[in-house]
């Protein structure tokens, strides 16, 4: 039996792991119950239908905000113990970009990266097809990273 508190290979301890695996659970039923993981609030809110989602995106970035202030405040660190850093990315063409794709993506398929897993988990079958066609994103950025804009 592996002690909770003994580091993996990685780094870190299964403990870690376990608290990792229940903030996802967490976050997969807040967004089920919240309807951010829901297909017909997203395109309600690209159509500019309603608001729910755009309050809730609202109180997301101010969350992030305050925590962020709290993390260089309070010098927090990471699970495995080493300190959370921030680095702002500079803005270029490429930014934009990779906005309007993300967002089209976004649109298309009713769901961000975050809502994909609370889908597959709430018996969503078409969320495994908007998973792959994330995956293929994902990897085709990999392949093209190199001769993309800077």
């Amino acid at each position: 039996m592996v002690d909770k508190d003994t580091p993996t290979r990685q780094g870190m301890t299964l403990g870690a792991y376990l608290r990792v695996l229940l903030i996802g659970v967490y976050l997969g039923i807040l967004f089920t119950k919240s309807e951010v993981a829901r297909w017909q609030r997203v395109r309600d809110m690209f159509l500019f239908r309603e608001a729910h989602m755009y309050l809730i995106i609202g109180l997301a970035i101010a969350v992030a905000m305050v925590s962020m202030w709290i993390i260089r405040r309070f010098g927090v660190t990471s699970l495995d113990g080493k300190p959370i850093k921030y680095s702002p990315k500079p803005f270029h063409k490429g930014v934009v970009i990779g906005g309007v794709l993300f967002g089209a993506g976004w649109a298309l398929a009713g769901a961000c990266p975050g809502p994909i897993y609370a889908q597959i988990g709430a018996g969503e079958p078409m969320a495994w097809l908007t998973l792959a066609g994330a995956m293929l994103g994902m990897y085709a950025y990999a392949v093209l990273k190199p001769k993309l804009p800077t």
